[in-house]
């Protein structure tokens, strides 16, 4: 049998589907999967749809300084059977090839914490969303084909919004009845079933009643992982950052804990990295520290320094931090007093200068970006923690440095294993619109009203993208002009390659010239010509 009858017998009507991940990339996809006829089971660990644009009060519990490696994601998974009630499930009796010891399990596991809220916390930590948070990507480019935007539609809108545009998608196209929320998967894994067939199964534990933890197992001929990019923080190894954060625990934080910028008012606050995120918070801070310090390590993709608020200083990179050798206070319940150390900030090889040092620091906000992280994959061929991006196997998705996902063709789907996709993976683009096309395409193969390419040509094309855009994190951006369009034009294509008379459509017309005039804005913006402000004003 070859390749390519393997990969279209897998597909077809009436195949189940399980989605990971309730934001936008996986409601977009269950309710394309539910149009294609699919049977669609979502798992969404949080108890509401929206992924990152849901804002959730609660701070996530602290990440290891430095982080873990990619494999231990954000969230200690359970072991096996450790919270099972009814294992193994009626359709896999005693005795199958799951290898289920039902006599060890014990039928009351109490709960492991008993004030409910951190429970719900350490069972699915909050996400990235603040309570200032608005779409940089105009509404008319961050829209899915399922659903407009409510009139009178804004281009730039606050969380809540956004919030509320993915809750309704999702109940008008039958998600929300067909997700299991306050249920995370804590273990995905091929299988073969005592039929013979090749199933996926997914174990997930759900938080019943906010106080009890159930485990489950079921099995499903596709999946999709909709999970996201921004869960696992990415926190450097600076040398003292670890002691800075053990002696002020309360006064560095990764910006996945930033809430409000309240908290900052008249300190002197240090943000690392340049991304969106770090302007952001920059930006809200502006009106209200004392005085923020940007540290940049200087990359291609940096937001320039213009964009940052009066009372913003971009400095270089930190060489190391330092306490000042004295009784360390307890600054728990202080805000006045800044933190008794030296933040040293490096200097260019031929700069023979003193080093420049910041101190008076109240607090430290890690702006460093994620790190991707599959961690329900707990198969080592899946996630290598000691395998660099240059020697990742035809297999591996995550290697050591967590900075991209390997082997998907078309930034989707699993080379060796088409039965498993990805949506969400690119960034650097307008993500509804972009994640919505994906998700087309998916429904469309997954219910065989299109082909995939042999395997070895998904390798072919795969192997080819490596040699153009290199191994690492830009490997998944489509920051180069025109690249978006040209992308989603290929997804069209791929898409209506069986001839179905419902066929796929890429952007309208409207979109292109929202998409150029976005550009021409932007380019103005970098340039030192234009206002962010005015950008984002709805003028």
């Amino acid at each position: 049998m070859s390749d390519k009858t393997k990969s279209t017998d897998s597909f077809g009507p009436g195949r189940t589907v399980a989605v990971i991940g309730a934001g936008i990339s996986g409601v977009c996809t269950a309710a394309h999967l539910l149009k294609q006829g699919l049977s669609v089971t979502v798992f969404e660990r949080s108890g509401i749809a929206g992924g990152i644009w849901h804002y959730d009060p609660r701070i996530p519990e602290d990440s290891p300084y430095p982080s873990n490696t990619p494999s231990l994601g954000d969230y200690k998974l359970s072991l096996r059977g450790e919270y099972a009630y009814s294992t193994p499930p009626p359709e896999f009796p005693v005795g199958n090839k799951l290898d289920i010891n039902t006599s060890t399990l014990d039928q009351t596991q109490p709960t492991r914490d008993k004030n409910v809220p951190d429970l719900e916390v350490h069972f699915s930590p909050p996400g990235p969303c603040y309570s200032g948070l608005r779409n940089n990507v105009p509404t008319t480019l961050m829209v899915s084909s399922l659903h407009s935007w409510p009139e009178p539609a804004k281009e730039f809108v606050g969380q809540n919004i956004v919030e509320t545009y993915i809750q309704d998608l999702a109940a008008k196209h039958g998600v929300t009845t067909s997700t299991l929320f306050h249920t995370r998967v804590d273990e995905a894994r091929k299988i073969t079933t005592p039929d013979g067939s090749s199933k996926w199964e997914i174990r997930s534990i759900t938080l019943e009643y906010g106080n009890k933890l159930t485990e489950r197992l079921s099995h499903f001929d596709l999946l999709v992982v909709a999970s996201g990019h921004y869960n696992m923080p990415r926190i450097p190894d600076i040398p003292g950052l670890k002691e800075w954060k053990t002696a002020f625990p309360s006064r560095v934080i990764h910006s996945k804990q930033y809430r409000n910028p309240q908290p900052y008012k008249n300190q002197n606050v240090v943000i690392l990295g340049a991304g969106v995120s770090s302007l952001d918070i920059c930006r809200e801070l502006g009106e209200i520290s004392n005085h923020t310090y940007q540290s940049v390590r200087g990359g291609q993709y940096d937001l320039p320094a213009t964009l940052l608020p009066k009372n913003a200083t971009r400095v270089p990179q930190i060489s190391n931090f330092s306490i000042h050798p004295a009784t360390i206070p307890d600054l728990t319940n202080d805000d006045k007093t800044p933190i008794p150390g030296t933040i040293t900030l490096a200097t260019p090889d031929s700069d023979t200068t003193q080093s420049q040092t910041l101190t008076q620091i109240h607090k430290v906000i890690i702006a460093t970006g994620y790190i991707t992280s599959y961690p329900f994959f707990s198969s080592p061929n899946y996630h290598s923690n000691t395998l660099p991006s240059s020697q990742a196997t035809p297999t591996v998705l995550i290697t050591k440095e967590g900075d991209m996902t390997h082997n998907l063709h078309k930034d989707i789907f699993y080379i060796p294993d088409p039965t498993l996709a990805f949506v969400g993976v690119p960034y650097h683009v307008s993500t509804f619109s972009l994640y919505d096309f994906q998700a087309q395409l998916v429904a469309r193969v997954f219910s065989g009203k299109a082909e995939l390419p042999p395997r070895q040509k998904m390798r072919e094309k795969y192997e080819a993208k490596i040699k153009t855009k290199g191994l690492g994190r830009m490997f998944h951006s489509m920051h180069e002009e025109g690249k978006e369009i040209e992308y989603v034009k290929e997804l069209v294509e791929l898409g209506n390659n069986k001839g179905d008379q419902n066929k796929m459509v890429g952007h309208g017309q409207v979109w292109l010239d929202r998409y150029e005039k976005l550009k021409e804005d932007m380019k103005e913006i970098l340039a030192g010509r234009g206002s962010w402000e005015k950008l984002l004003s709805n003028d």
